[in-house]
């Protein structure tokens, strides 16, 4: 049997597999790639001797790839936590997906597996801004404020390193972290004994302090907007700033728009912490419209024309400003 791992190169995505891979040792094909690499199941080519599976990858931008590599005969399990529309019902396929605003890949791993890996879920609820959901686990875990401080900065290093416009942007691929995190089973001893770590922790740091310089464009009393300059500090740390604006102005739903190569805008949108979005109402949902997606509580989209910042700022304040009302009538 072949087995093709197929994952999100972000803290969620590395910590999900690492969960897998201590439960089940294989030997694996790795098939990863930076955050904004979505289509990622188009690299895979496969038979009837393969098990693929696909981690934190949205369904619904790898359909018709998954239907190839069940067509050829493969096995799938497909874990993931983006907003997925007619999920295929195949005999091949195992499909776990949960687009809760309050899950990622990993938490939905840590199911699977009756939490005996569950520090590296922490670890990845943290790295994808999911703060009140890793606290949650700790808390189970009977983990203290400094145990949970550290694992909260490992999230943070691992997720932060999986952004940029290419490979030159990054400080390590992440087939390779994912092989350095794999040779730890306990995630403070990788966060005691590795350098990279530190390497990714001080970058980040260096990367947060220029995004800070930075004043919102908008800035009202439900949300915020802030654009970045195309720099290799703006694309490596645009996902990391949007996650720590979130959770230090969590009254406010917060949008990130950086300069690309091309002309375009990037945008990561992260909804008020306080907000509970609704199917159909949420980040995934303003973002479409403009060629986006992500899940309930996060989303983005990877190419919005300049022109439409305006049309997109106003989008984005009328959702804030309803999601803040729907909020404050269910509180009376």
């Amino acid at each position: 049997m072949r087995y093709i791992d197929v994952f999100n190169g972000d803290a969620d995505g590395l910590c999900a597999l690492h969960q897998l891979r201590l439960a089940t040792p294989v030997e694996n094909e790795l098939v990863t790639g930076l955050k904004r690499e979505i289509d990622l199941l188009d690299r895979v080519q496969v038979d009837p001797q393969c098990l693929v599976t696909v981690l934190d990858l949205s369904l619904d931008r790898n359909r018709a790839a998954l239907l190839r590599v069940l067509d050829k005969g493969a096995q799938v399990q497909y874990f993931d936590h983006h907003i997925a529309h007619d999920i295929p019902v195949h005999p091949r396929l195992l499909a776990r997906i949960d687009p809760s605003a309050d899950a990622c890949t990993s938490t939905l791993v840590d199911q699977h597996l009756g939490g005996r890996f569950r520090h590296w879920a922490i670890v990845a609820a943290f790295g994808d801004g999911l703060p009140a959901t890793a606290q949650r686990l700790a808390q189970q875990a009977l983990l203290g404020k400094d145990q949970q401080s550290k694992l909260c900065t490992l999230g943070e290093a691992l997720n932060y390193n999986a952004y940029g416009e290419d490979e030159a942007d990054l400080v390590i691929h992440p087939r390779e972290l994912y092989r350095i995190v794999h040779r730890y089973h306990d995630p403070f001893a990788l966060y005691e004994s590795e350098s990279i770590v530190r390497t990714l922790v001080d970058g980040m740091s260096d990367d947060l302090q220029a995004a800070q310089q930075n004043a919102p464009i908008y800035l009202d009393e439900h949300c915020r907007v802030h654009r970045l300059p195309n720099t290799a500090w703006s694309r490596r740390v645009i996902g990391t700033f949007a996650n720590r604006l979130a959770r230090s102005d969590a009254g406010r739903t917060c949008a990130i728009a950086r300069d690309t190569n091309d002309g375009t805008l990037r945008i990561s949108v992260r909804v008020a912490r306080a907000i509970l979005p609704e199917p159909g109402d949420d980040a995934d949902a303003l973002c479409r419209p403009f060629g986006g997606g992500g899940r309930a509580g996060a989303a983005g989209i990877d190419q919005l024309p300049i022109e439409r910042l305006d049309e997109f700022v106003n989008a984005l304040r009328t959702a804030a400003w309803r999601w803040a009302a729907r909020l404050k009538a269910a509180d009376r």
